[in-house]
C-alpha cells in the first residue's frame, strides 16, 4: 500500500515537473514570437581611396581606404550592445587589412554611424593574372569595383526586460563596393553610391549554429 502510494506521488511530481518544463519552453517560444526581432540593417554610406598601388612585382599592396557604415536597429523592444567590432578589408576576395572600431550601445528604432574605418598601410597580397589585369583596368578608369568590408561583431541584446549573454552574430558582409580613387588632389571619376550590406539572422549566434 505504501509502495503504491509512493509510486503515485512520484508520478504526480514527475508529471508536474514535466508540465512546468513544457510551459517554460512554450513561454520562451511565445516571448520570441511576440518580440520577433528584425535583423539590424547595415549600409556603407561613403567610401574612398587615396592610395591603392601594387608594387614589388604585384605582390605588395599600399593602401589608404576609408569607409563609413551606418547600423539601423528597426526594432521597438530591442537594445543592442556592441562590445567588439572588427572591420576587415578585402580586394578580389583577398583580405588585406583589419581595424577595430569603437564599441557602442544602440537603442530601439535608432540609426547609428559607426566610427569611420580607416585602413592604411602595406600588405602582401596574391593576385592571379586575371585579377592583376582587372586591377590595371580599374586603376586606369579610376574606380575599383571589387572591394569589400566585413564586420565581425560581438554583442549583447536586450529583448524587453530580458538581456542575453554575449554572442557572435553572423558576419556582416558589405560586398562589391565600387570605390573611386582620389589621387593628386584630382576629383574622382565618380561618386560612391550607398551600398547595402548583408546582415541576415543578426540575432542568431553563429557559434551555436556551427556547433
Amino acid at each position: 500500500m505504501c509502495l503504491r502510494s509512493f509510486r503515485c506521488s512520484f508520478c504526480c511530481i514527475f508529471v508536474t515537473l514535466y508540465t512546468l518544463f513544457l510551459c517554460f519552453i512554450l513561454s520562451i517560444f511565445l516571448f520570441w514570437i511576440i518580440i520577433s526581432p528584425s535583423s539590424v540593417k547595415f549600409q556603407v554610406t561613403n567610401a574612398s581611396l587615396t592610395q591603392f598601388n601594387l608594387t614589388n612585382n604585384n605582390t605588395t599592396l599600399n593602401y589608404k581606404f576609408k569607409v563609413n557604415i551606418t547600423a539601423r536597429n528597426p526594432n521597438n523592444n530591442v537594445v543592442v550592445y556592441y562590445r567588439r567590432i572588427t572591420a576587415y578589408a578585402w580586394y578580389k576576395d583577398r583580405n588585406f587589412a583589419a581595424v577595430n572600431l569603437a564599441p557602442f550601445d544602440q537603442g530601439h528604432k535608432n540609426t547609428t554611424l559607426l566610427q569611420e574605418a580607416v585602413f592604411e598601410g602595406q600588405s602582401s597580397i596574391r593576385l592571379g593574372p586575371k585579377q592583376i589585369a582587372e586591377y590595371n583596368m580599374e586603376r586606369s578608369v579610376g574606380i575599383f569595383n571589387d572591394l569589400a568590408v566585413d564586420l565581425d561583431v560581438r554583442i549583447r541584446a536586450k529583448f524587453g526586460r530580458f538581456k542575453s549573454s554575449r554572442f557572435n552574430p553572423p558576419v556582416v558582409q558589405c560586398r562589391r563596393l565600387r570605390v573611386p580613387l582620389i589621387s593628386n588632389g584630382k576629383p574622382p571619376a565618380a561618386t560612391f553610391s550607398v551600398t547595402r550590406c548583408r546582415s541576415s539572422n543578426f540575432f542568431q549566434d553563429r557559434d551555436a549554429e556551427a556547433g
